[in-house]
């Protein structure tokens, strides 16, 4: 460090809220558009093939989960041991995040090539939903290092406030993807027609191109840590402490992927169409929500940072300002859902049978978004602070506890339009979960840093 103070312990709260989490809200809306630009252009092909990348989804969630919270528990250590001017534990952190994302890397291209047919074989037995979905996943899954390595660059910029050039690696990877999709999809400019093939291909090169220009903006353009190849290597206590920090989201990205997975099995009891109205709901929602989580990529390491650096009062007006930045978001995005479900259905080339289904089911989903966008906030300040088994616990019993077995008991009595009601049923059991659990996290701030009471 050159003694000069990092941006997020001095910057106006307000501004630097928005400095930090506005490209990061913009680089998430576009690593929504890798999932739902394949579905546009796959849709063009059958409902069949829309169904199969819509039934892929709780795998790729699975590398979401991992890859997340590995780069959530590196970004919190990194952020501290900045604040707190500990650059030798900044530095070993980030290199040896580069070693665990590499061996997370390996895992799944492991089981990319062996785990897809059997998944989709367990959810129906659809032949064309099998076959598209295990030519879908074994690419996407098996091929996932790029991926994997684009969260490991994109966090370490992440760590040191620089959001903007995060941004820039997730604008070239969507920018990839969006182009070769449609050329490799229908083979177009002499490339032979791959169908779903050509969608995972466009994904894979997409992730590939934009890690390596990650890996080149660390090296070149992110000064404060220093990633060395021979500093590349296991440090035991540093992956402990990452997995202490990340461990919990990851658990709740596999409990989500579970969830996603149950939910189609019990929804493929009524039709294939519900299952393809379940993945265009969760397709769209995704320009709602993961803007709210770049909120959140631009939340953490100011929250950790400043708490490293013993100044609570910033610590809680940024987390006023997010939760007042999220519930407007996810407001727009329920007027969205209530006054155009016909049209967001119809960007997936929905059928008559499917805008039947579909329409009621947005409308019905979309009143709970207000409440998550505070829920969502309130868990990640509680992993900000040291906190993430109060995440855990909210994110377990919201999913678990409450969705999936309203969403079974309502499916017995055959109507599927109640189905749907799980979904705000379940967000009043996190809204209470994660309120008591925001505040019990802001004591334990007061009594270890001596500040007033919590007003949250």
């Amino acid at each position: 460090m050159d003694g000069k103070e990092n941006k997020m312990g001095v910057l106006p709260e307000g501004r630097l809220l928005a400095d930090m989490a506005i490209p990061m809200m913009f680089s998430m809306m576009l690593q929504a558009l890798y999932n739902v630009v394949d579905s546009y252009f796959v849709s063009r092909i059958s409902q069949d093939a829309f169904t199969a990348l819509s039934l892929a989804f709780p795998l790729q969630a699975l590398i979401i989960g991992l890859a997340g919270g590995t780069g959530l528990g590196v970004n919190a250590i990194v952020s501290r041991s900045l604040g707190e001017r500990d650059q030798e534990t900044a530095d070993r952190t980030a290199n040896t995040g580069v070693v665990l994302f590499a061996l997370c890397s390996a895992l799944f291209a492991v089981l990319g090539f062996t785990v897809t047919g059997p998944f989709f074989r367990a959810q129906t037995d659809v032949a064309a939903i099998v076959e598209a979905g295990t030519t879908y996943a074994t690419i996407c899954i098996g091929c996932s290092a790029g991926i994997f390595f684009q969260f490991c660059f994109e966090r370490l910029l992440q760590a040191t406030g620089r959001t903007r050039l995060s941004m820039y690696t997730q604008v070239m990877g969507a920018a990839i993807n969006m182009v070769f999709d449609p050329i490799l999809i229908f083979g177009y400019l002499g490339f032979p027609a791959m169908g779903v093939r050509g969608a995972a291909l466009a994904t894979v090169l997409g992730q590939i191109i934009s890690a390596f220009f990650g890996l080149y903006l660390n090296l070149k353009r992110n000064p404060e840590i220093h990633l060395r190849f021979s500093l590349l290597r296991w440090h035991g206590d540093i992956a402990a402490e990452v997995y202490k920090i990340g461990f919990p989201s990851i658990l709740m990205q596999s409990v989500s992927s579970l969830l996603v997975f149950s939910l189609n099995a019990i929804l493929l009891t009524f039709s294939t169409v519900a299952a393809a109205v379940y993945g265009a709901y969760f397709k769209l929602q995704s320009f709602i929500f993961m803007p709210i989580f770049g909120l959140n990529n631009g939340m953490v390491p100011i929250i950790s940072y400043n708490y490293g650096a013993r100044r609570p009062d910033r610590v809680k007006r940024t987390i006023r300002l997010s939760v007042y930045a999220a519930v407007s978001i996810m407001g727009t995005g329920m007027l969205l859902f209530e006054l155009f479900p016909a049209q967001l259905l119809s960007v997936f080339n929905a059928s008559d049978e499917m805008l039947r289904q579909g329409i009621p089911a947005l409308r019905i989903i979309a009143t709970h978004f207000m409440l998550a966008g505070f829920c969502i906030i309130a868990g990640s300040v509680c992993q900000a602070i040291g906190n993430p088994m109060h995440a855990l616990l909210i994110s377990v019993c919201r999913q678990m506890a409450a969705l999936l077995p309203a969403a079974y008991l309502l499916s017995l009595t055959r109507r599927l339009e109640l189905v749907w009601l799980a979904f705000p049923i379940a967000e009043v059991v996190s809204l209470i979960l994660s309120t008591y659990f925001l505040r019990k996290t802001l004591r334990r701030m007061h009594e270890k840093l001596g500040d007033a009471p919590p007003e949250i």
